[in-house]
Formats: C-alpha cells, structure tokens, sequence
C-alpha cells in the first residue's frame, strides 16, 4: 500500500485517520502530522495537560532506569525504553527544504527521521501548494513521491481551506493567525532491517486560526503516527504513512489563553529538530 492509498483511505493528514488520517466531515484537514477530531463545541475547550502533570510523569519514567524493556527487538543499539538521554551522535548532516536529513542508517536514524517528518507532514506549510510540494519531495521515497503529490493537491480543496478558517486558495484571513503543528512525544520502532523500519511517533497537535472573533479556534489533539520507512539516496525516507487517534491525556483544568496571545506565542516560538 502506498503513502497516497493510507491518505486516501483515512481522509489526510492529521486529521485523525492513520493517526487520524481522517478527517472529520465538518473541516478536518488533509494534513499532516495527522491529526484533529471533529471539532465540536466542546472539543474547543478542551485544554492542555498541565505541566506538573507532565513532569511526574517524565519524572516516573526516567526512574524506570532498571526496567528491562526495550523499545526495538534488541539489536546493540536499539535503546532502552527509559533512555531518553541523547546518544551523543550529531542526528542529522544537513536540512532539505527546511527538513532535517542525512539521518543515520540505523534504528535510532529511523526514529529521528520518523519524528521530523510527522513534523514536517503536520505544519501550515502544507496548505500552501509549493511549500507542500517542496516538503513531500524532501520526505517521501522518490518512487512514490509524484503520486502523492496529485493525491494531496485533489484534498487541499478551496472547500477545505475555507473548513479550517483559511480563504480558498489557503491563504490566511487578514488579522488572524493559521496554526497547525505537529509534536511528536515519543518514537517507538515495530520493526526494522538493514533498509526498512517502521516507526510509531505520538504526537501532540494543534489546529485552527487564532484571532478575534474567530470561528476556528485553535484546539490541541493528541495522535499516534505509524511511518514505514525505506532507505533511499543515503536517507530514510516514508514509503507509506498511517495515523490513529490517542492515546490522549486527561486535559488540565489551564484557562484557555486568548486569540491575541495564541497568536502571539505561535509567531514568536519556533519548532525543534528531534533526534533520538
């Protein structure tokens, strides 16, 4: 099955769907990282876990020094469930379209690799056609790539745009802000061969337009990717690409922040390079 057959079956990126791969009916987007529900009255409230609750539990991880999982099959290299410490190789050689690449041709190089690309897959760069363009042919298996492309330029519909608060042709409304970011949590490896590795990533996601009186507000959703990966031209790149929703914490109780400071903060905060 190809990238496009997983996108076509679940409705787009970050909708839900492979990870969410589905869009919802009412707006969802073909985009990437995957993700969103279907946005609800209520789904907007929803607010994210609070930070205590968060370093507990990175807390109670990181003492599980002693636990014997592992989060590979048990090549040498394939680190510990609880190892989160970098492993002191430089990840990445050098950024194609704005996209980390050169990962290393391991377990770990596949694991980084599947982080920035969900990345990748779940910006706002994504609406606009060359920018998608552009971040497909950095990302996908070259065979597969030109497929994909017509598959995402038939979903990113004016229709579409105008669902998830952008104008037709995906620009953003004058006075608002477009967010949609994907971040990924964690990385898990299913499997993996000398030039094949399939990659779990949960993420984190937001998605909406910022500003006042907006009738997209931007709401978090939480998702699981699952890439499979193939070494090509010295790099990992994605040969087919799927999203589910969850797991999904328990929201905090945060006052949501409003539109002017949403915005705010998404102009002056930038994204990360993720390694393992």
């Amino acid at each position: 099955m190809s990238l496009g057959d997983e996108y076509e079956n679940t409705g787009g990126y970050g909708g839900t769907g492979q990870t969410r791969t589905r869009m919802p009916e009412s707006g969802g987007g073909p985009h990437g990282g995957g993700r969103r529900g279907g946005r609800t009255s209520s789904r907007s409230l929803v607010m994210v876990v609070g930070v205590v609750v968060l370093l507990i539990a990175a807390i109670a991880f990181a003492n599980r020094g002693g636990d014997d999982s592992s989060a590979g099959e048990g090549d040498d290299d394939s680190p510990q469930a609880a190892a989160t410490a970098p492993s002191g190789e430089k990840p990445v050689r050098s950024a194609n379209a704005g996209i980390p690449s050169g990962f290393a041709h391991n377990r770990q190089g596949a694991e980084s690799a599947a982080a920035n690309y969900a990345v990748a897959l779940g910006s706002a760069e994504m609406f606009n056609k060359s920018k998608r363009d552009a971040i497909l042919n950095s990302v996908i298996t070259p065979a597969r790539a030109a497929g994909f492309a017509t598959t995402l330029d038939k979903a990113y519909t004016p229709e579409f745009n105008k669902n998830v608060g952008l104008n037709e042709d995906g620009t953003t409304p004058e006075g608002y802000t477009f967010v949609s970011r994907t971040s990924p949590i964690g990385t898990k490896v299913i499997e993996s061969s000398d030039n094949a590795a399939t990659v779990e990533v949960w993420c984190s996601g937001l998605l909406g337009l910022a500003g006042e009186n907006s009738t997209n507000p931007v709401t978090s959703s939480w998702f699981t990717i699952t890439i499979q990966l193939g070494w090509a031209n010295d790099d990992w790149k994605i040969v087919t690409h799927s999203q589910k929703d969850g797991p999904a914490p328990v929201p905090g109780d945060e006052r949501a922040s409003s539109a002017e400071e949403m915005a705010k903060t998404v102009e002056e905060y930038g994204g990360f390079t993720y390694a393992r």
